[in-house]
């Protein structure tokens, strides 16, 4: 009988497959103080042995979904309405357990600047709980990016330099850049080397998009910092042989050596084409981040909606701003974004997965705490049947939501 009861609660959870170093194995997951535990040092050096123990049923337990880049949902719009945002906050984070989300960055589209200084410093950084799935940072959509290529941003209110701007003018739009993770810009509006050099500093995503930049325009801003692309195809000029815009950037050499371009794909099967889905997806594999890019009717009845200051009109499963053929963000969650870009691309379940989980830490600089079950890292994860539906969602190590009526964890006997 081993010695000792842990000094802290340890829970085992077996009769799993877990994700672990880009494979599927079958293996339990044992879980302390809300981090993924070594076993071999709780049994070898401890002596101790697991204080509860949770049958999995043969779940697939894989890190949970984070995503970068969502607008609001279930009635509520991240850029507008202040006065009911941190309201509004704390429904969308309690409502995204059940999609297998534990950690999310909130999107604001382009805005004026009052509102700026009335939305952003209310989105907070926090950690996931019972309450909700954990805010990274805010994801600054606009103003900084090409009339041209607007999608649903209100026009008037973007922003375009005729003189290279300096980081101190891009900083007087948003009044703050605290909590902000992701800040999405096109390259040719603010024309200055030195906003992409210094958000960058200041360990923020600087993402390309909503944008006619060329390829050696989108080049530029990488070799200063620029790492992401925000909704891939969507938004920016189309791949030409001569010219492949953004596009581009998924094979291009002259990334600087050691840096991974991320684009982001809303894999709903409305804004891309599965094709285009499989050329991004097999160009650039280690690349891609699955977004949802959702709105505030998601999880609502077709009718008229809100994106800001924008009317959106959904039918059925798309948005459009209204009385126009404009997609303006998506109605999709992301356990079926993962599972639509499954069937569309062919991929191994293991990189469905990664592609909602490892990548977007990655891009983030978050791969230490989120996004794999490595050893130390944060214990949320989640349960997902073989077909990649979610059945259950932890946080911390701690469930935080349930598909069936809860299964009471068993203490383990002493024998």
């Amino acid at each position: 009988m081993p010695s000792k009861v842990s000094d802290s609660p340890v829970t085992q959870f077996r009769n799993c497959r877990i994700l672990y170093k880009h494979q599927i194995i079958k293996e339990d997951l044992w879980v302390r103080d809300g981090k993924i535990l070594n076993p071999e040092s709780l049994f070898f050096v401890e002596k101790g042995y697991a204080d509860y123990q949770l049958n999995c049923d043969n779940c697939i337990i894989s890190p949970g979904f984070i995503d970068a880049q969502i607008n609001g949902a279930f009635g509520i719009d991240f850029s507008s309405d202040p006065d009911s945002l941190a309201i509004g906050l704390q429904r969308v984070s309690k409502k995204l357990l059940a999609y297998g989300v534990t950690s999310y960055c909130p999107t604001v589209i382009t805005s004026s600047p009052e509102t700026y200084r009335q939305i952003l410093p209310q989105i907070k950084r926090t950690n996931g709980s019972h309450n909700g799935a954990g805010v990274l940072g805010i994801h600054l959509e606009g103003p900084f990016i090409s009339k041209d290529k607007p999608g649903a941003h209100p026009i008037e209110l973007i922003k375009h330099c005729e003189q290279p701007c300096s980081f101190e003018e891009f900083l007087q739009v948003y009044h703050s850049l605290d909590n902000v993770a992701i800040v999405t810009l096109a390259p040719e509006s603010c024309q200055s080397a030195d906003v992409v050099t210094r958000l960058s500093r200041e360990g923020i995503v600087i993402s390309l998009g909503h944008s006619v930049a060329n390829l050696p325009q989108a080049e530029d801003a990488v070799k200063h910092g620029a790492s992401f692309i925000t909704h891939l195809f969507n938004a920016m000029l189309p791949f030409h042989h001569r010219d492949p815009g953004i596009v581009g950037l998924l094979t291009s050499d002259q990334v600087p050596p050691g840096q991974t371009i991320f684009y982001g794909m809303i894999a709903d099967g409305i804004h891309t084409n599965p094709a285009a889905l499989r050329i991004a997806y097999r160009a650039h594999p280690e690349g891609i981040v699955l977004v949802t890019d959702a709105i505030a009717a998601t999880g609502l009845p077709s009718g008229i909606h809100q994106l800001g200051s924008v009317t959106v009109q959904v039918d059925g499963d798309r948005a459009y701003v209204a009385g126009t053929q404009t997609l303006c963000g998506s109605t999709a969650m992301m356990d079926s974004c993962v599972r639509h870009f499954k069937q569309a691309t062919g991929c191994t379940t293991v990189e469905a997965l990664e592609a909602a989980t490892l990548h977007p830490a990655q891009l983030l600089n978050i791969h230490h705490l989120k996004g794999t079950l490595e050893y130390g890292t944060d214990a949320d994860f989640i349960l997902l049947d073989e077909g990649l539906n979610v059945k259950r969602t932890y946080i911390g190590g701690k469930m935080v939501w349930d598909a069936s009526p809860a299964e009471e964890m068993t203490s383990r006997p002493f024998l």
